[in-house]
Order: C-alpha cells, then structure tokens, then sequence
C-alpha cells in the first residue's frame, strides 16, 4: 500500500505543534520512544523523526514526500523546495542583534563586525542587499552566547519572545525576515502519493479554517435584525431562526477571531442579547 511519506522535527515545539496539527486533522500515529519512524494507523502515511536541518536534503533527495517544517529553514537550506500551505503557528523572527551596551543607529553598523550564526545564508543575502561587508562565524547550536566570550560583534538567530537575547544581554536589532511552520513538497513526489497530500490538505485547511474562526450565536430583536445582520459575516450568510418568544430571532454566524472583540462590541450596541461564543473543530468550505 502506498503512503504519503512526512518529516517533522525530531523534537521540540515544532515537533509538538505537527503532532498537533496531524491529530486534528484525525491522523492517529503509532509512535514508541525514541522512534525514528511510525506510521498512521488510520491514513496512509508514515511519519519520519529527523533533526529539522537535515529535512530539506531528504525533500531534496525524495526520501520523503513532504515535511512540516520552519520557512526560515527552508529559505537556509532549501532553495528549491515548494511550500504548499503555511500552517500559522511556531512562529518566530530571523533577527540580527547585538550587545545591550552598544550603541545602534542601523545595519550599515555591523561594516566589517563579526557576526555568530548558524544561518549564513541568509544573513549573506540580507547583507549583500543592504551593501554591507561582514565577517561570519558559523556555529552550530546557541549563539547567544559568542559576544559574551569575545567570539563576535553581534548575532543572527531565531527570536520568538526574546527572552532568551534578553538573558544574555543582547538586543534584537535587524528583523531580517519573519518565519511559520509551512508544509513544504518535495519536487520528486509521485502522482498516487500527490492524491494522497490532496487529501491531507483538505483536512488541513478545514483545521486552520476552523482555528480562526468563532461560532456565535445570538438574540436579536426583530426590530433590531436588520441592523444586527449588517454587522455579521458569515460563510455564505448568517442563520437566521424564530424563537419561541414572539418579536425576537436566534441568529447564528461564523466570526474570525481577529475581529471578535470588535464584532461583540457591535452587536451589543446594536441590541443583540444572550450572546454565545463557541470554538469550532473543523470548518469545511
């Protein structure tokens, strides 16, 4: 039986995330600790356990069919390789930064500096387009630490919160670029394992959908319905039912997240009562 082959990261919040995701989806996956790989008991699939720097040469190289992994690392090491879908979560920043102490007025500053980072690549690039020469110093795990011991000048690495710049006295200075979990498609994928990623994404997409959505219901009077429904979006419009209680409607619609708060406030200015906020599983469009 053909299965769709996947990678994801080894361990570590991204490791979480795409188990997550997987799981949402109604992917179950059958996995011992400290497995390499394992395999879905339900969906054709087998999921492969692999260091996140090494995904894009296993892409590459077809090993695996696709990978769930961060765009930072693909634009590192995976020039070439399709991203099919961003996934919206493990976010984070590719970002230059120097010691607290030193004083900062733009990256023409890092002219002939020395900068610690394990994405030399990409700070080539940013560089280059900003006309400015530097000395790299390429290192494999925290960098964090290089200005502290002497090794550098400043640093290029992931920031999510900055907490950790902040514990070693550093300060985030140049966003060089911004980063999200993406499913990313290896160029040598066959034809039946390509039906199979149709189906996955199918299943993702209602996944993500549904995460940045709100099912809301609630009371209007119907003196106020017409003005109450001019405030709502909807998937197609909203559902509008009769309630028991003569002169009033139960409406129900679907609201992004992002707007929710600005949405409510609305609708109670505008007379909307009892309303009810729930979170959706999945929303099939």
């Amino acid at each position: 039986m053909t299965k769709l082959r996947i990678a994801i990261q080894k361990s570590g919040r991204l490791n979480e995330d795409s188990l997550e995701i997987l799981k949402n989806c109604g992917i179950s996956i059958d996995n011992g600790k400290d497995q390499l790989k394992a395999s879905s008991r339900n969906f054709p699939m087998e999921v492969f356990y692999l260091r996140n720097g090494d995904i894009p040469q296993y892409l590459r190289d077809g090993v695996v069919d696709i990978a769930i992994i961060g765009e930072n690392v693909l634009i590192e090491k995976g020039q070439g390789i399709d991203i099919t879908e961003k996934l919206g979560f493990s976010k984070c920043r590719v970002s230059l930064a120097v010691p607290k102490s030193m004083k900062y007025t733009s990256v023409k500053d890092f002219e002939g500096k020395r900068i610690a980072t394990s994405y030399p690549n990409t700070v080539i690039a940013y560089l280059k387009e900003k006309g400015v020469n530097a000395d790299l110093h390429i290192i494999n795990g925290s960098v964090e630490i290089a200005p502290n011991i002497g090794l550098a000048d400043g640093i290029c690495d992931i920031v999510s919160s900055g907490s950790t710049l902040f514990k070693n006295n550093l300060k985030e200075v140049e966003v060089m670029l911004k980063s999200e979990a993406v499913l990313a498609v290896s160029q040598k994928i066959t034809d039946e394992r390509k039906a199979i990623l149709t189906k996955l994404q199918f299943r993702i997409k209602s996944v993500l959908q549904a995460r940045q959505s709100k099912y809301v219901l609630l009371n209007a009077p119907n003196n106020k319905l017409d003005d109450i429904l001019k405030l709502l979006p909807g998937m197609r419009s909203p559902t509008v039912l009769p309630l028991a209680e003569e002169g009033w409607s139960s409406v129900h619609t679907v609201i992004n997240k992002d707007k929710f708060w600005e949405v409510i406030d609305e609708l109670k200015q505008a007379g909307a009562e009892g309303i009810l906020v729930c979170p959706i599983e999945k929303m099939v469009l």
